[in-house]
């Protein structure tokens, strides 16, 4: 049984960490080397960046905030936004980033998935989805939660296990910068579609939270809000998952 990862996560724009709510009215959250090198004095078992107005601007995540963050860690470093092609995911790879995120190209182009599996591997393929509930059925969205697609998140996340991603980051819409917990259905559906670890995100207030979200097929969980506002410290979260007998990484001391 693979352990739980709690992972913190920095939304950059320009240069700066930002958290909003349902991705709207974006407020700063700091620097992104020093939450970095902070999160890993902490405990973070991994860090993920996400450059939130990439997209909607036509271009790479920032790769100077890859290479700062980078020198900041030790842990795997999973980085998105922008990424339309392999030579991009290429791109974040050689400035420090362990993982890749792809959202909308691989939602407008799905081979996009099979050829990063193929030229970097399955570990470094992580195919985002953000979704929201519409009409009975979790809707994908793209550009940044801005644009409604006609795909189902749950079988999108069935066909990128079949492509050959690695992991899944998915994203409630809904819940995100809410704190009022993880979209336990989305989870649920998701887990059941596909094998592949899946990382729950949007939502996250406290341990319970988490807690639920484990007990409803995620591999990991993601947080920004509670780690950004001083909530909590990653090594609280993973001392109170371990009282609730979730085993997790190891804890700093």
């Amino acid at each position: 049984m693979l352990k739980a990862r709690i992972i913190p996560c920095l939304d950059v724009n320009d240069g700066r960490v930002v958290k909003g709510v349902k991705f709207q009215n974006l407020r700063d959250a700091g620097s992104p080397e020093e939450l970095a090198a902070h999160y890993e004095e902490q405990g973070a078992d991994e860090l993920v960046v996400l450059d939130v107005s990439a997209t909607r601007q036509a271009r790479l995540a920032m790769l100077e905030t890859v290479e700062i963050v980078r020198k900041q860690l030790s842990i795997p470093l999973t980085v998105g936004g922008g990424v339309g092609s392999v030579e991009d995911a290429g791109r974040l790879l050689n400035a420090g980033a362990d993982k890749v995120s792809i959202n909308s190209a691989a939602v407008r182009n799905p081979d996009l998935v099979n050829e990063m599996a193929q030229r970097f591997g399955a570990q470094c393929t992580v195919v985002a989805i953000d979704a929201k509930m519409t009409d009975g059925q979790f809707q994908v969205l793209t550009r940044s939660g801005t644009e409604a697609e006609t795909l189902d998140a749950v079988a999108w996340a069935g066909e990128a296990q079949q492509r050959g991603a690695g992991e899944i980051l998915l994203t409630s819409f809904d819940r995100d910068g809410t704190r009022s917990g993880y979209d336990l259905p989305m989870l649920t559906a998701v887990t059941n579609a596909c094998s592949l670890p899946v990382i729950a995100s949007g939502g996250a207030n406290n341990v319970a939270h988490m807690v639920e979200a484990f007990e409803h097929g995620a591999h990991a969980v993601l947080a920004a809000s509670i780690f950004h506002d001083g909530n909590m410290t990653v090594n609280d979260v993973k001392r109170e998952l371990a009282h609730q007998g979730i085993s997790t990484r190891t804890l700093v001391s």
